[in-house]
């Protein structure tokens, strides 16, 4: 993670000697990355939850992403609340942090199936590759199987992607390496035709997704959308479930509200 920073600040450095946006230093090949909004956590009332994922629709986000798992019993129940609240178009991810036995999020994902999920983030733990293949294989026809936010090198991305484990390979640019890694990584989902989704850190991401091919997704997670709006000017525009570079600014356009943050200081 410390080389993740060091790599992604080194990048943005350049872009700035050289007067340019990061996303034209890397090779831009689109205007905008497409973003899901991400919350529902699983200590969230019911009401919480609809209002958030809800209103994340309102502004235009296409797709919303829940936590499950950490009460089972409770899981089927709260994704019928979260599909009641988006209606029937949006798409709707659940994420389980590995909660579940493969059986188990087998049976998980056919009765998700009623309620259209077409993502299944982590069902398993991601270190069981044989487990996320046999559900991949397995599950229902359009339920995307994702992981790979805990990868931090190149190698664990390859395994992964040769285990035929997932439909969607996820990385994090504040883990893998930073952006270096990243568009290696994006190299190795060009080889293997699975697209790539960006996790958390939106604004950070943004420049670099629009600068892969193979890229499906950005993670607006809730988290850190509201740090990112409490210290930095500069962030990417949300325009229609999407985020645009900002293209008058070098660098990856960010800059921290040194005043804002001083207040958080130890």
């Amino acid at each position: 993670m410390a080389i993740s920073a060091v790599d992604c600040a080194v990048w943005d450095l350049k872009a700035r000697l050289l007067g340019l946006p990061l996303v034209t230093l890397l090779g831009q090949v689109r205007e905008r990355a497409i973003i899901y909004g991400s919350g529902g956590f699983t200590s969230y009332s019911n009401d919480r939850l609809a209002d958030q994922l809800s209103g994340w629709v309102q502004k235009g986000i296409r797709s919303v992403k829940m936590k499950i798992g950490r009460e089972p019993q409770r899981d089927v129940e709260r994704v019928q609340v979260a599909r009641d609240a988006i209606g029937k178009t949006p798409g709707l991810y659940v994420d389980a942090n590995g909660a579940y036995t493969p059986k188990k999020a087998l049976s998980f994902a056919d009765r998700f199936q009623e309620l259209d999920v077409c993502w299944f983030e982590e069902p398993v733990s991601s270190d069981d590759l044989n487990g996320l293949r046999l559900i991949r294989e397995h599950a229902p026809a359009g339920m995307d199987i994702a992981a790979g936010e805990y990868g931090y090198d190149i190698f664990y991305f390859h395994r992964m992607l040769s285990s035929s484990a997932v439909d969607v390979l996820q990385a994090d640019i504040t883990r893998c390496g930073g952006i270096t890694a990243l568009l290696e990584i994006a190299s190795l989902c060009q080889a293997f035709n699975v697209p790539l989704s960006a996790h958390t850190a939106p604004a950070l991401h943004t420049h670099p997704a629009c600068a892969i091919l193979m890229f499906k997704n950005l993670e607006y997670f809730h988290d850190h959308v509201r740090i990112e709006k409490m210290l930095f000017d500069g962030l990417p525009a949300l325009e229609q479930g999407e985020l645009r570079p900002d293209l008058s600014r070098s660098g990856n356009g960010l800059a921290l509200r040194e005043a804002d943050a001083q207040k958080f200081a130890a």
